[in-house]
């Protein structure tokens, strides 16, 4: 079974990291919440609070993710990319070739402060692109996807980002079936 890690900072952008989750467990992905600073209530960038399922300390060496899922956020994104502990992460993930995917200010934020993906395709919130500098060639689509990495833009482009992750851990027939039940069109 295909195995996802979501990684959720206080500051993230909610819609993102709840229907990320949502779509993913729906495709039949196992899906890790992790909280970056422990178990605790995470405070959202509109005040909703989401409970982690484990602190990322405690799974972060110990297991390994067929995706690693960041979400956007002003502040979600900073966090993350102030985080060695998320450096560590996705550099490995990197190196075993496995899926890496950030939405809104995280693939401008968490990449290029980690030296994540560059030289690949990406997307994110437009207004980040001026952040990307020449490491990476923006974009401006909803979900870009260049090899293990998926990016894209913001809130109302989850769900496509979603299924992208999904398409790629349990196949186009799945995902397609997901985006129908949920009324996608």
């Amino acid at each position: 079974m295909a195995t996802a890690l979501a990684i959720l900072p206080a500051g993230a952008e909610e819609i993102e990291f709840v229907a990320s989750v949502d779509v993913l467990r729906r495709a039949g992905v196992t899906v890790t919440v992790a909280g970056l600073d422990g178990k605790d209530p995470v405070k959202c960038s509109r005040d909703v609070m989401v409970v982690p399922e484990v602190a990322l300390s405690d799974v972060a060496n110990n297991k390994s993710f067929d995706a690693i899922v960041l979400p956007g956020g002003l502040g979600g994104a900073k966090a993350l990319a102030e985080s060695s502990l998320i450096k560590e992460l996705l550099k490995k993930q990197e190196q075993k070739n496995k899926i890496i995917a950030a939405i809104c200010a995280s693939p401008a934020l968490v990449f290029k402060a980690h030296n994540i993906a560059v030289n690949k395709k990406i997307t994110c919130y437009p207004s980040f692109q001026k952040d990307l500098g020449s490491d990476y060639t923006f974009v401006d689509e909803v979900v870009v996807q260049d090899g293990k990495i998926i990016t894209s833009q913001g809130p109302s482009t989850v769900f496509k980002f979603a299924l992208k992750i999904a398409e790629n851990l349990v196949g186009e027939e799945k995902a397609a079936a997901v985006a129908q039940g949920i009324l996608l069109k």
